[in-house]
């Protein structure tokens, strides 16, 4: 007589970029089609998958930290495994073993696909399991996934990257860009928008260079305009472009095709060209600045956001009074500001001048004060607007005692507002996956509020769905790659 047993349960912690985020849902709809379930909330999972990012030193940290405190929860819970995956496992490899050896597996960039097969392997032979495959084995995009929303999701459109920037290790870890097909990229769109999806947002290491491995340097531009003709796809965003590549014909498609949100997050790095090209970073102030006046020429309401690095080896104090007065020029609505960490196997590493770490402090709390100042001033401005918002699940759910929700506007603002549909006799609760329009009454430095009711609600396939607290599973349609 068999004994039924419970299946395996697990867990997965993503660091780091959207691309991580993408590959983590990858990795969950690998393990569901391999038997495993998502852990109860509060439960000790029997699978515990770092997905890791390298970009920053404290990335090393976090996730030796991490492991540390599993440790002891392992050897209360027998059988439990430990995976690594993601770019700090394709860095440290075998590294990561002997710091920690109770990980049961270690897994890289171009092999996810291989993690159920790679846990079984471990249990089987008791030993641990270090694979890392040095190119790209199938592209993520055609492996199942579970989507941690029902509206809103990810498209890879690249991996890899060619540039050769000197403080970024990522090109050593997710290889040099692979582009998929135009059709591969459209045909999953599709899907998603049949499945309920609103909102897709396109992904690479730089977007912008997507069809030079097909021989299509305009292929970006076309790739928008054509979810633009895509029924029921109601908003399209993407990231991150290069300055470098960014041409006019993009900006055409954005401000041409209704779906594609105001919105463009364009990193900038430093505002000094010294800087600049000891980044190799290919483009300089007047370049970068001139393609911020054209976007906003062709969308005047459009939202910028862009990445920073303060205290790159040999910044002087010229040079950041020159990334300041960039960032005043160009205004933009939020900001990801950086502290320089040299990182192993770039060549900023060894960059003599490195800058001491007080100096870049007082020079990072700086450019936070300005950008506060920026951000804040440009969300007052948007007092009195009627906006656009798509409730979202991580961000919509009520404050405690508060009956308000969440949403982000089509330029990406967030702006929180009243749950409740106050405009129709016998008015309801607004769910996640619901857009709804309603008037700004209220600015903070970092998001919005409306106070009145809403002027305006639709229901959605969308917010008909019930968000599992997992997420929502997913079988990706085959694609082609190349």
């Amino acid at each position: 007589m068999s004994t039924l047993t419970s299946p395996r349960t697990y867990d997965v912690r993503t660091y780091g970029c959207q691309m991580n985020v993408h590959d983590s849902e990858r990795l969950c709809g690998l393990l569901d089609q391999a038997g495993y379930v998502p852990v109860e909330a509060e439960a000790t999972p029997d699978v515990v998958v770092f997905n890791t990012c390298a970009v920053r030193e404290n990335a090393d940290n976090r996730l030796y930290g991490n492991l540390g405190h599993l440790r002891p929860v392992k050897l209360a819970h027998p059988g439990m495994q430990i995976a690594v995956g993601g770019c700090l496992a394709q860095k440290d490899r075998g590294e990561i073993t002997r710091r920690a050896p109770w990980v049961d597996v270690v897994f890289g960039t171009h092999n996810i696909g291989s993690l159920p097969v790679l846990l079984e392997r471990a249990r089987h032979n008791g030993t641990a399991q270090v694979e890392i495959a040095e190119a790209l084995e199938v592209f993520p995009s055609s492996l199942p996934a579970r989507r941690e929303s029902a509206y809103s999701a990810w498209v890879s459109i690249s991996v890899g990257c060619n540039n050769t920037c000197t403080f970024c290790i990522v090109p050593a870890l997710r290889g040099t860009e692979q582009d998929r097909r135009p059709g591969d990229v459209l045909a999953e769109v599709e899907a998603l928008v049949a499945e309920g999806v609103l909102e897709v947002t396109l992904l690479g290491q730089n977007v912008n260079s997507y069809g030079v491995g097909f021989g299509d340097r305009l292929a970006f531009g076309k790739l928008l305009r054509a979810c633009g003709a895509i029924d029921g796809l109601e908003r399209v965003r993407f990231t991150s472009p290069h300055p470098r590549d960014f041409t006019d014909d993009v900006i055409a498609a954005m401000a041409d095709t209704p779906n594609v949100c105001p919105q463009l997050h364009m990193p900038l790095q430093s505002g000094s060209d010294d800087v600049l090209r000891r980044m190799r970073r290919s483009y300089r102030r007047e370049r970068f600045l001139g393609i911020v006046e054209r976007v906003r020429a062709a969308m005047p309401d459009a939202a910028l956001s862009t990445d920073v690095i303060v205290g790159f080896p040999g910044e002087t104090e010229a040079d950041f009074q020159a990334t300041l007065d960039t960032m005043t020029a160009a205004r933009f609505a939020g900001a990801f500001t950086f502290q320089y960490s040299p990182r192993p196997g770039t060549p900023a590493a060894t960059l003599p001048d490195q800058v001491p770490k007080a100096v870049v402090q007082e020079r990072y709390e700086r450019l936070v004060t300005l950008q506060e100042e920026i951000g804040w001033a440009g969300n007052r401005a948007q007092v009195g607007r009627c906006l656009e918002l798509l409730v979202a699940r991580g961000e919509g759910r009520k404050d405690a005692g508060t009956g308000r929700l969440s949403g982000r506007a089509r330029d990406g603002r967030l702006c929180h507002f009243p749950a409740y549909d106050g405009v129709r006799p016998g008015g309801r609760d607004v769910r996640s996956g619901d857009i709804v329009e309603t008037v700004v009454t209220y600015a903070a430095p970092h998001h919005l509020v409306a106070d009145g009711p809403l002027r305006s609600h639709r229901r959605t396939r969308a917010g008909d769905a019930v968000d599992s607290p997992r997420g929502v599973p997913l079988g990706m349609p085959s694609v082609r790659t190349g």
